[in-house]
């Protein structure tokens, strides 16, 4: 399968964007292996419903890459600050290359000690989280991953941008598949603001306000306002609290301070951790029976005509669903990817 017109977006396989994106990065000057690995992150946001983190970040990601923001081919550069924390320069690496390094040298030391830590600096956009700490859920050991972003929520009681989106994400194993939440602290992503913007769509009231903090649905006022944390106050809460932890933990910047996965001006300053925490060391394998019980009788709870599903399972099935049809990518993104193949001569 290639490409084939479903609705108003184009159904491109998970391959068919995936060669493209891997064609086009290495066009750019990056390393074959550098870009197959940008181009998974980009693609598995695609294939589990969720475009904000898809393919749609591709021009961002060339852009930095023709201003000198990202490089490749280059080792992150990683120290042991103690038995369990590692400490990891990106070296302004591709954010799921550093990622990839820092998650092996964790979940190594994780089979040793029980538990290890990466705090990661001076690396690009990781994307979707889900990915990583499902990697570290397939070596049998619980995955954290926490990260920040540029300052795009407003506190409580205010209307100025002043805390991440700072998503969070956790993949526990069990006997089946893992549980797995990958969440923001925002009420939504920006990169689903600029969809619906691009799609000349309005945004639900409680996404975001304008510069004077009234709730707003025309996505173009969001860009002199700011995003709204999700729950009220307590997202605000959470949010604020990752924020200072990721912060202190890898060193990096806080606030307005933070720049560099939206544009293609400013050398990334955000922070990203990764635990793994090995069940098998900690004397916690058996209980993975008890997890899957638990999760069984969840899903069995349901009262209604929908079924009650636990986190990941939604996106395991828009995968599998999206990797037998095709994936429907917005057609002025896929005109994009188009006309940036068309510059390499593919």
């Amino acid at each position: 399968m290639t490409t084939n017109s479903v609705g108003t977006d184009v159904a491109v396989s998970a391959d068919r964007l995936h060669d493209a994106v891997v064609q086009i990065l290495v066009g750019e000057g990056a390393t074959f292996a550098d870009a197959a690995q940008q181009a998974d992150v980009l693609v598995e946001g695609d294939l589990r419903g969720h475009p904000s983190h898809g393919v749609r970040r591709l021009a961002v990601l060339v852009g930095r890459m023709r201003n000198g923001l990202i490089r490749t081919g280059v080792a992150p550069r990683t120290t042991w600050i103690s038995d369990a924390f590692l400490s990891v320069d990106g070296e302004r690496g591709f954010g799921p290359v550093v990622a990839g390094v820092a998650i092996e040298a964790i979940t190594r030391r994780a089979a040793e000690s029980g538990v290890a830590l990466a705090a990661v600096h001076n690396a690009n956009h990781m994307g979707m989280l889900a990915p990583y700490v499902e990697r570290i859920a397939a070596a049998g050991q619980i995955g954290i991953a926490l990260t920040t972003s540029e300052a795009l929520v407003h506190p409580w009681g205010s209307a100025r941008p002043m805390v991440g989106t700072n998503p969070v994400g956790i993949a526990v194993p069990t006997e089946s598949e893992p549980l797995v939440l990958d969440m923001s602290t925002a009420a939504v992503s920006m990169g689903k603001v600029l969809d619906h913007a691009a799609t000349s769509r309005p945004i639900p009231l409680g996404w975001a306000v304008d510069r004077h903090g009234r709730p707003v649905t025309d996505p173009a006022e969001v860009s002199d306002g700011a995003l709204s944390p999700f729950g009220g106050p307590k997202g605000y809460a959470l949010g604020i609290a990752l924020e200072v932890l990721v912060g202190t933990v890898t060193g990096t910047a806080f606030g307005p301070r933070k720049q560099g996965t939206l544009d293609v001006e400013h050398i990334a300053t955000k922070g990203d951790i990764f635990v793994a925490i090995s069940l098998d060391r900690i004397g916690r394998l058996p209980h993975l029976s008890l997890v899957e019980a638990y999760l069984h009788d969840v899903r069995a709870s349901g009262t209604g005509p929908d079924p009650v599903t636990v986190p990941g399972d939604r996106a395991r099935a828009t995968r599998a669903e999206r990797l037998a049809n095709g994936i429907p990518v917005n057609p002025q993104v896929w005109r994009e990817v188009e006309q940036l193949l068309e510059e390499h001569g593919a």
